[in-house]
C-alpha cells in the first residue's frame, strides 16, 4: 500500500510504527453552523481510507476533534445572547446527523477542545520550559517559530517567505511579539468571551495547540497519519508539527494526507456568491448516498467540481449498483436451486478478479475513482452473467462480494425499505418538535407534505391521529 505523504511530496510504502495497528487522526469541524459541503470531503474521504485500512486488517484508532471554543462560535453566541456551549453543543449533535446521513462512522474519540485545557497548559508549560515559547506582559504566549528548525518542512516553503501566509489570530498583545512569524498558543480573555485559569492570563488556547494536546492524549506522541483538507496545510498543520515535534522530542505524525479543495460551478464556495452550500441543503434534494458517492467520484488530492448536473449523474450511477444489488435479493428470494452448479463456481472465481481490482486500486493511495470503476465492472459482470435459473448459493457469493467493496466504500446498497407506516410516524413526530418550538412554517410544510402522501392529520385531545385519504 501506498500513500502520498504532503512531508515528502511523494508517494511512499506504509508502514505503520506498530505492526497491525493505525493511530489515526483528523482535524474535525468548528462547530458554529451547519457543517457545508467543503467540510463533507474530508469526511468522507477519511472515513472511507479508516474503513479500507480496517478491510485491510488493520486495528485503527481514529481520532476527529470539535473546535468547540472559537471567534465564531463566540460571536454566534452574543447574536443569540447565549452561552458559547449552547451554540457548540447544538451544532454538535447537528453535525452528527449530518455525519449519520454520509454514514460516516463516528471516530474511535471525538474530542472536544473545552475538556481538554489542562492538557493544553501542560504542554504549553513544557514549550515555555524548553524555550520554544515566551509568555508576553498582557499574560499571552507566543511559539517562537525560528526556535524550532524544522518549520516549514510540510509547506515546503522557507520560513522567511511564509509571514506573507500567517493567519491573523487579532488577539491582544500582537506588538509583544519577538517575531512576526510566532503564532499564539494561549491568549487573555475579552469581555463576555468564554476563558479559563492559567498561570499566565485568564483565557484560553490558541487554536493550533488543540490537535497537538489531543493527539497525543488519544493516540500517543507519535501517530501514523494525520490528516485534513489542504488548506490545513499551512499555517494549522506547520504549527502542530512545531508544536508537538518541540514539546515531545520525537516526529510527530509519519504520514501527512490532504484532500483538494471543492469547488462549486467552478467556482469557490463563498456566501458572498451565493453558492455556499450545507449538507443539509443537499439532503433536501438528494439522499446524502448521491453526495458520498459523488465525493468518491474523484481521487481525493485533485480539485472536484459540485454541480447540480453531476449530482444527477451521479445519482443515476448510484442507481445501477442499487438497482443491481435489488434484482441480486429479488433472484436469492425466488432462487429454484439452492446449491452451486460447476460453471457458477467457476464464474465466482473469476469474479474475484473485481475485488483485486479494486484493492490495487486502493492500494494506490487510496483512488476511489478507480476503485468505483471495478465496483461498475462487478455490477456488469453480475448482470451479465445471471439468469431466473442462477442458483441461490452463486447469487448471494455474487452479493457477498458487492456489498463488500461498496461497504468500503460507505455506500448502502443492501438497504431495508423504509415502510409507510414509518415514515408517516417520523414525520408526525417532526412535526410536533416543530411545533413545540414554534416552528409553525415546518409544521404546516409537514403536513402538505402528508398531505400529498394521501395521509390526512387529525389533531385531537388524545394527540395526533392520522388515516389515508379514500
Amino acid at each position: 500500500m501506498k500513500i502520498y505523504n504532503t512531508l515528502s511530496g511523494r508517494k511512499e510504502d506504509f508502514v505503520p510504527i506498530e505492526e497491525g495497528k493505525v493511530r489515526m487522526y483528523v482535524c474535525g469541524p468548528t462547530v458554529y453552523n451547519l457543517i457545508h459541503i467543503g467540510n463533507a470531503r474530508p469526511m468522507i474521504v477519511f472515513d472511507t481510507v479508516r474503513r479500507y485500512l480496517t478491510h485491510k486488517g488493520y486495528d485503527v484508532n481514529f481520532v476527529s476533534n470539535f473546535t468547540d471554543v472559537d471567534d465564531k462560535i463566540i460571536k454566534k453566541a452574543v447574536e443569540e445572547g447565549v452561552d458559547a456551549s449552547v451554540i457548540s453543543e447544538r451544532y454538535i449533535e447537528e453535525c452528527k446527523k449530518d455525519m449519520a446521513g454520509m454514514n460516516v462512522q463516528p471516530a474511535t474519540t471525538h474530542p472536544k477542545a473545552t475538556e481538554e485545557i489542562d492538557g493544553m497548559i501542560e504542554m504549553i508549560r513544557t514549550l515555555i520550559d524548553k524555550g520554544y515559547a515566551y509568555v508576553a506582559k498582557d499574560g499571552t504566549v507566543y511559539f517562537r517559530t525560528r526556535q524550532f528548525k524544522g518549520y516549514g518542512k510540510l509547506s515546503h516553503k522557507n520560513i522567511d517567505d511564509l509571514q506573507g501566509g500567517m493567519r491573523s489570530l487579532l488577539v491582544t498583545g500582537e506588538d509583544q511579539k519577538e517575531d512576526p512569524l510566532d503564532f499564539v498558543l494561549w491568549k487573555p480573555k475579552k469581555e463576555g468571551e468564554p476563558y479559563w485559569e492559567s498561570p499566565w492570563c485568564d483565557g484560553r488556547p490558541g487554536w493550533h495547540i488543540e490537535c497537538s494536546v489531543m493527539s497525543r492524549k488519544y493516540l500517543g506522541e507519535q501517530i501514523d497519519i494525520h490528516a485534513g483538507g489542504e488548506d490545513l496545510i499551512f499555517p494549522h498543520h506547520e504549527n502542530e508539527i512545531a508544536q508537538s515535534e518541540a514539546a515531545n522530542g520525537k516526529e510527530f505524525s509519519k504520514y501527512w494526507m490532504h484532500n483538494a479543495f471543492l469547488n462549486i460551478d467552478n467556482k469557490k464556495m463563498s456566501k458572498s456568491l451565493g453558492n455556499f452550500k450545507t449538507v443539509r441543503d443537499i439532503s433536501e434534494s438528494y439522499d446524502l448516498q448521491v453526495l458520498r458517492f459523488f465525493m468518491l467520484s474523484a481521487h481525493y488530492r485533485s480539485p472536484l467540481n459540485f454541480s447540480a448536473a453531476l449530482m444527477e449523474s451521479t445519482k443515476n450511477s448510484l442507481e445501477r449498483i442499487l438497482t443491481c444489488a435489488k434484482n441480486l435479493n429479488y433472484g436469492i428470494e425466488n432462487a429454484v436451486k439452492d446449491d452451486l452448479s460447476a460453471e457458477e463456481e467457476k464464474q465466482l472465481t473469476e469474479a474475484k478478479r473485481f475485488v483485486e481490482q479494486f484493492d490495487a486500486a486502493m492500494d494506490d493511495d487510496f483512488n476511489t475513482a478507480d476503485a468505483i470503476t471495478a465496483i461498475f465492472d462487478l455490477v456488469k459482470f453480475i448482470n451479465t452473467n445471471t439468469s431466473e435459473e442462477s442458483s441461490r448459493a452463486y447469487l448471494s457469493g455474487l452479493k457477498e462480494e458487492l456489498v463488500m467493496l461498496t461497504d468500503i466504500c460507505g455506500l448502502i446498497v443492501d438497504r431495508k425499505e423504509e415502510s409507510l407506516d414509518e415514515k408517516v410516524e417520523a414525520l408526525i413526530a417532526e412535526r410536533q418538535a416543530a411545533r413545540k418550538n414554534k416552528d409553525f412554517a415546518r409544521a404546516d410544510a409537514i403536513r402538505e407534505e402528508l398531505t400529498q402522501m394521501g395521509i390526512i392529520l387529525e389533531d385531537t385531545r388524545e394527540g395526533v391521529k392520522w388515516h389515508r385519504a379514500n
